[in-house]
């Protein structure tokens, strides 16, 4: 058939003129759940399709990056952040001759499980829950049963992976001992931290907390003084620095390394852990806590986790109560505390009901 044959010519185009180093969707190593495959796009393609489309990926343009509730339009969500990731990661692979279908794939799906208010969501659930909360495993899990009802995304195992292994928190940024399964995965790790140490030195100058002229002497002369400087410095030398090594793995210079890292613990510094951010970050965990315990106390009579339970049977409750605060948005988490948790005059309704459907 004629659409069998324009999936096949892409595959061989891949095999033709990538490098030899990049995932070719005619090798993928499949499904859990093997299925058809589409006639006209490649695996790689079809995934990247299925997270665009998903619900948890429309979730993100409300939640928070950084800064919770900004007065100002121009701040990042988690959705802006993941589209800058994906830009930085596709230049890249474009670059590199990687598959840029299976890297676009990987950096767009790499947040969907990340919190409402940003890492102070993590916190609270990390600290509730008996196992502990990740937000890539988290990611992963949505991907893999949240989404469709418990039916999950059936992702190939390389979006999957590329998923997994995307965050470092303050750990290594290049993979070390354990590599990921490939280039394209190493590519969008990277590419999260140039975007979000450059975007929320952006948005931090914007919120008045620090000017171009506090970041340290070395960043300033090594990747430059603007936005657009620093994240095409970054960028050039990975794709140089890679090429020249002609190895199979994603590098970068040790003294851009060194600087990046330089730069990434002055946020932590200067940002995340100042009494600005932290003092609203201790309001959202004290939200995110409050409600974890009511659901708690109340899960038989709440009507998602009724059904929650019919869906993902042997599950504890506890780990259905986190998967659904992680999916919240900001927003919708602030109506669920004010539903439940402020005194509303008589005849008095907020809109909550809507969200919760949608949800």
């Amino acid at each position: 058939m004629l659409d069998d044959f324009i999936r096949k010519e892409k595959e061989e185009l891949e095999v033709t003129l990538l490098s030899p180093f990049a995932a070719k969707s005619k090798y993928s190593k499949g499904r859990v759940h093997p299925e058809r495959e589409c006639p006209i796009r490649t695996c790689f393609e079809r995934d990247r399709d299925r997270i665009i489309h998903s619900k948890a990926f429309r979730r993100l343009k409300h939640k928070t990056q950084v800064f919770l509730a900004p007065k100002g339009d121009h701040y990042r969500t988690r959705l802006t952040h993941t589209l800058e990731v994906s830009q930085i990661a596709r230049t890249i692979a474009r670059a590199l001759k990687l598959n840029e279908d299976l890297t676009e794939a990987i950096a767009l799906g790499h947040d969907l499980g990340h919190t409402p208010f940003g890492h102070a969501g993590e916190e609270v659930l990390n600290e509730l829950l008996p196992e502990g909360f990740r937000h890539n495993e988290q990611s992963l899990r949505v991907v893999d049963l949240l989404e469709k009802d418990g039916k999950g995304l059936n992702l190939t195992l390389e979006v999957r992976d590329g998923i997994l292994n995307h965050s470092k928190g303050k750990g290594p940024i290049l993979f070390e001992k354990e590599r990921a399964l490939t280039l394209e995965a190493e590519v969008v790790r990277i590419s999260d931290v140039i975007a979000y140490v450059n975007h929320d030195v952006d948005d931090a100058i914007r919120a008045g907390l620090i000017t171009v002229e506090d970041l340290p002497e070395k960043v300033k002369k090594l990747l430059g003084l603007s936005h657009s400087e620093r994240i095409g410095n970054l960028v050039k030398n990975v794709i140089l620095t890679t090429k020249e090594s002609n190895t199979n793995a994603i590098l970068i210079e040790e003294k851009y390394l060194e600087t990046l890292i330089l730069l990434r613990d002055f946020l932590f510094e200067k940002i995340y852990f100042s009494p600005v951010v932290r003092k609203e970050f201790e309001k959202a965990k004290k939200i995110l806590s409050s409600l974890f315990e009511f659901y708690y106390k109340n899960f038989d009579k709440i009507e998602y986790f009724q059904r929650a339970s019919q869906i993902f049977t042997n599950t504890p409750k506890e780990r259905i109560i986190a998967d659904y605060i992680s999916g919240m948005t900001d927003r919708f988490a602030l109506y669920q505390y004010f539903e439940y948790f402020i005194p509303k005059p008589l005849g008095i309704d907020i809109e909550s009901r809507s969200f919760f459907n949608e949800f």
